[in-house]
């Protein structure tokens, strides 16, 4: 099949899956330019479209494509800026399959092989302010005295607040003070998950202990995934031991902290809580302006201060649609498109998740309850024991924060209560939000997982 019809079918069967208006903007104008060695190589019109469609349809593309061809292992994207028409010149192809090999090392520099890490992220890159000094302080203090200062760090915060960026430059950073003098490895616990699976059945643990215990910084993202998997719990537990006893540091970040991961066997909890535990919380306005501000610089275009006021103010809670809402915006300017108020709220609209059509009371009520544990019927029963009470009251909080139910219908959905508890609920953690962190933590843990919903 000519690679013009493959892209058709694949560009048919996405149109049906997106919004018409994210169709046209992004995926109308690409094109498929080569493919070899299972790698598709597909050409997007300006960086700007690259950037976006990475980060949002990767996996929507490469699915489509091993639907029609099941050798696709991976996609890789190129800036085109003279797109091909149906009708390409052989030389055209014949020069972007020439170029596919210098394309395809290029990315791969994007992640270094052996420690896994990305080059851009990095300390100097991540943008400090009041929810986030703390966690970068010990990341600093980290690469200054590894293993002897914070050992292990842990690292947590809801999705989308850079969490990965910081313990990923904590490597780039170690890498860059120290040279090859220091052996860094970076790994998501599902990556750790696999490779234990995969000595388990290969009868190669050998090789599995080799490869992560022979380091000095080990870094592991979204650590909470183990938990509920006992090998590897077991193997993580005696990876943790061997490496910490021999003063190897040890960094590991989540999305809540040790003591509400339910799942995690407790002696890894107590390892854990052994070392320095940071927070990332929810970034405030001057963090969110600061981030655009520095993602303008680096790419060196310039937006009107109300537009950024405006984007600042919308996107509160995740800096990745903060960011992806910046692309779209400075996308529209690249095109030569008026930058309004009027059309940043509209992509504002269309990107930021609204999690009010997607969740119902039931829902929330149920998600709050699994996350402390307790029985949906707790929560709206009499009792009033010290651990159903605050779920109880978080609960009634986000009812009213997330769905605006009124004060009389939240007491009624929580134990037929009078609607004054229900104001007293809002009104009381509303005011401790701010001042108790560890409130706030739970509070952020919850709001994820409903916005995922």
């Amino acid at each position: 099949m000519e690679f013009d019809q493959i892209w058709q079918n694949v560009l048919g069967e996405i149109e049906l899956q997106v919004s018409k208006p994210n169709y046209v903007t992004w995926l109308k104008n690409s094109r498929l330019l080569d493919k070899q060695e299972g790698v598709a190589l597909i050409s997007l019109p300006n960086s700007f479209a690259k950037e976006w469609v990475e980060n949002k349809y990767q996996k929507l593309i490469l699915n489509s494509l091993r639907g029609l061809d099941e050798t696709t292992k991976r996609v890789q994207f190129t800036v085109h800026n003279k797109p091909t028409t149906l009708n390409t010149p052989k030389k055209t192809r014949e020069l972007a399959a020439a170029n596919l090999k210098t394309q395809l090392s290029f990315e791969e520099l994007k992640v270094d092989p052996e420690t896994n890490l990305n080059p851009r992220y990095t300390l100097g890159s991540f943008v400090v302010g009041k929810t986030n000094e703390l966690a970068y302080a010990a990341a600093s203090a980290v690469v200054e005295e590894i293993g002897r200062k914070y050992n292990p760090l842990f690292i947590y915060g809801g999705v989308g607040l850079g969490k990965t960026h910081l313990i990923q430059g904590i490597g780039n950073e170690i890498k860059k003070k120290y040279e090859n003098n220091v052996r860094v490895k970076y790994v998501s616990s599902e990556k750790f998950t696999n490779d234990v699976i995969y000595g388990i059945r290969n009868k190669r643990m050998e090789d599995m202990k080799e490869k992560y215990r022979n380091v000095d910084v080990l870094i592991i993202d979204d650590i909470q995934f183990i938990g509920g998997k006992p090998s590897t719990e077991e193997e993580f537990f005696h990876t943790f031991n061997s490496l910490y006893e021999n003063n190897k540091q040890i960094i590991i970040s989540s999305d809540r902290p040790p003591k509400f991961i339910p799942t995690l066997e407790e002696r890894l909890r107590s390892r854990f809580e052994g070392g320095m535990i940071a927070d990332m919380a929810w970034p405030d306005y001057e963090l969110r302006f600061a981030i655009l501000k520095t993602k303008l610089q680096e790419k060196g275009v310039s937006l009107p201060e109300n537009i950024l006021e405006f984007i600042a103010n919308k996107i509160q809670r995740n800096l990745r649609e903060l960011e992806g809402v910046l692309n779209r915006v400075l996308f529209y300017q690249y095109t030569k498109k008026e930058v309004s108020l009027k059309m940043v709220e509209e992509i504002v609209n269309e990107t930021v998740q609204q999690p009010t059509k997607n969740i119902n009371p039931v829902q929330l009520i149920k998600i709050v309850a699994d996350y402390f544990q307790i029985l949906p019927t707790e929560l709206i029963g009499r009792c009033r024991q010290k651990n159903v009470v605050e779920p109880r009251q978080i609960a009634m909080y986000l009812l009213r924060d997330i769905l605006g139910l009124s004060y009389p219908d939240i007491g009624q959905r929580l134990g037929k209560r009078d609607h004054t508890t229900a104001i007293y609920a809002y009104r009381k953690l509303s005011e401790e939000i701010n001042k108790n962190q560890d409130l706030n933590q739970k509070i952020i843990a919850i709001k994820d997982l409903i916005y995922k919903e």
